[in-house]
């Protein structure tokens, strides 16, 4: 089996000689890219594939999931209505009949509390799709809350004082939507009202600015998509920066007329395969030489123009509209350990990545995604999961670095430990960031958050115990993982369930299970089916296909040599 599977992620490489790997296609990305599309102007074909593949793609109950392979959901049913609206379609009465019966009665009133109920006080995501809504005529503008685009105008250091409700990477969308919001319905406080006319050239200013060279913004095609639609519903659609938004846009159009939630994670599932094959020692010199060219190109050497983001990161893609985050930067440092290539180049990009990630600690001891306190929102507050793949990165570059750095990393891993012991539940799991799944009550995965954090902490033994206690109880009774015991076992679960029990006492009959449910489940490595745990940006969720492989090697290289 694991040969098989070795054989598949080595063959899944481009012509590069890196992973690019393959997102799934989004109904929520293709509803706000077919509505931005049909707001612009002059794309009938795109916008017509694009609700084509929203019809084809409805979920039996008449709403949709983020995927195919996700449950309907308010937020993306809502949006893929409001696209056939704007395209000057009738949306399906099934779609309308869902929604109705998930907020709770008829009516815009009721619809607005359920998307305004799910985010809570992050507005990060709902208010983005009540401007849809209401450009699509199903809210009035009044109900729209107003973000304070007027604020984008002070420095970023001052961000975290003045407490946004919207996270760090959605700068664009609080600029376009406060943007049209003040124009469709202008605050009634004529002082209020003058500043945000003042800010209204400044802020547009910075958003052309911090425009990636591609157009999409973190190569995103929901951010770009609601930047261009509020743009165009200003009156701003000739603007430089909707222009360009809207050929991001149509070149990211897919054959059967859908769009994926971005580009793609070739950085990431590039570390992840490397890091999940070194055990292997199968990638031939010659090839670890070329990737670690390419990931060594990848690191930013300036200071990022969209997070201001110091130089020393790495970002999930290649492409111009990623950032730097402290998921990637850990994965990078590991892969280029792993790939072993000693020439001065490596030690200086892995004492800058090093710097980078003890830089953005935040006080709490934890580790944030993009910046150092920027608030409590998600992706700028500390996580389990990132702080424990930051531990991993230090602990492997430790012994190969300077004696100045060595030292902060002491000190910067004590209050790691301290904040990854303050969050550990008290039934011993951690809730990670970036992955969730749907059949959990709160739609949390404490099953692959503990998994990843148990890889890093096997030297704790109290919290490392009790993590690994979590994990042994999760098992379901089939041999696999789900998010949560008593979920569906997964590939993907299962194997990051695996990797993070692999080398604890105690462990071996339920790592030897979970081999033969992962052995059963691919049929002996030749079906690896992905399962919609990734968790995007505002509660988004998608797979990427190269994920049940890349976990998959990486349990059984750890855990195959057990008993």
């Amino acid at each position: 089996m694991l040969d098989e599977l070795v054989r598949r992620l080595l063959a899944a490489r481009n012509a590069q000689g890196h992973w690019e790997g393959f997102l799934a296609s989004s109904a929520l990305s293709t509803a706000t890219a077919s509505s931005a599309l049909a707001l612009a102007g002059g794309n009938a074909d795109l916008v017509d594939r694009g609700l084509a593949w929203l019809a084809r793609t409805q979920n039996p109950d008449g709403g949709w999931g983020d995927t195919v392979r996700s449950q309907s959901n308010i937020s993306t049913t809502s949006l893929c209505a409001a696209a056939f609206a704007i395209a000057g379609r009738t949306p399906p009465e099934s779609a309308r009949a869902w929604l109705e019966r998930a907020a709770g009665g008829a009516g815009p009133d009721r619809l607005r509390a359920a998307i305004l109920r799910r985010y809570e006080s992050d507005q990060t995501f709902s208010v983005p799709i009540l401007t849809v809504l209401a450009i699509a005529g199903q809210q009035p503008w009044s109900a729209v809350p107003q973000l304070p685009f007027e604020l984008a105008r002070f420095p970023r250091s001052w961000f975290s004082a003045l407490n946004l409700r919207v996270v760090s990477y959605a700068l664009p969308a609080l600029i376009a939507i406060g943007q049209v919001h003040h124009r469709m319905a202008p605050t009634w406080n004529p002082a209020l009202r003058w500043v945000r006319d003042r800010a209204s050239e400044p802020t547009l200013d910075l958003l052309r600015a911090i425009q990636p060279e591609s157009g999409g913004y973190l190569e995103a095609t929901p951010l770009t998509s609601f930047v261009v639609m509020s743009l165009v519903r200003a009156g701003l659609g000739d603007h430089a920066v909707a222009r360009a938004g809207t050929d991001f846009l149509r070149a990211s159009a897919r054959e059967d007329g859908s769009w994926p939630i971005d580009t793609n994670l070739a950085t990431w599932v590039t570390t992840l395969s490397v890091n999940a094959l070194a055990p292997l020692q199968v990638l031939p010199a010659g090839d670890r030489e070329r990737i670690a060219d390419w990931l060594l190109r990848q690191q930013y050497r300036t200071e990022h123009a969209y997070t201001g983001a110091a130089p020393g990161g790495w970002a999930w893609s290649d492409l111009s509209g990623a950032v730097p985050d402290a998921d990637d930067t850990p994965g990078a440092l590991l892969a280029l350990r792993h790939l072993g290539v000693r020439h001065p180049e490596c030690r200086e990009a892995a004492e800058a990545g090093v710097a980078w990630l003890l830089d953005l600690q935040n006080r709490d001891g934890g580790i944030p995604t993009f910046c150092r306190g920027w608030g409590k929102l998600p992706f700028d507050r500390s996580s389990p999961d990132l702080t424990a793949h930051t531990l991993l990165a230090w602990d492997a570059w430790r012994s190969e670095i300077g004696a100045q750095l060595q030292s902060r990393i002491g000190e910067a891993r004590r209050r790691a430990i301290g904040f990854l012991t303050r969050t550990q539940r008290p039934d011993g799991a951690w809730i990670p960031l970036w992955f969730g799944n749907e059949g959990e009550p709160r739609q949390d995965n404490p099953v692959y958050g503990t998994g990843r954090v148990l890889a890093a902490v096997q030297r704790e033994s109290g919290i490392a115990g009790r993590g690994a206690r979590f994990l042994l109880e999760s098992q379901n009774p089939d041999g696999g993982w789900g998010g949560a015991a008593g979920l569906t076992s997964s590939i993907e679960e299962t194997s990051i369930a695996m990797y993070g029990l692999a080398g604890m006492v105690g462990a071996e009959s339920a790592i030897q299970r979970g081999v033969e449910w992962l052995r059963n489940a691919t049929g002996n490595g030749v079906r690896i089916p992905a399962s919609p745990i990734g968790l995007y940006f505002a509660k988004l969720w998608y797979y990427e296909d190269l994920y049940p492989l890349i976990f998959a090697v990486s349990a059984l290289a750890k855990t195959i040599k057990l008993p």
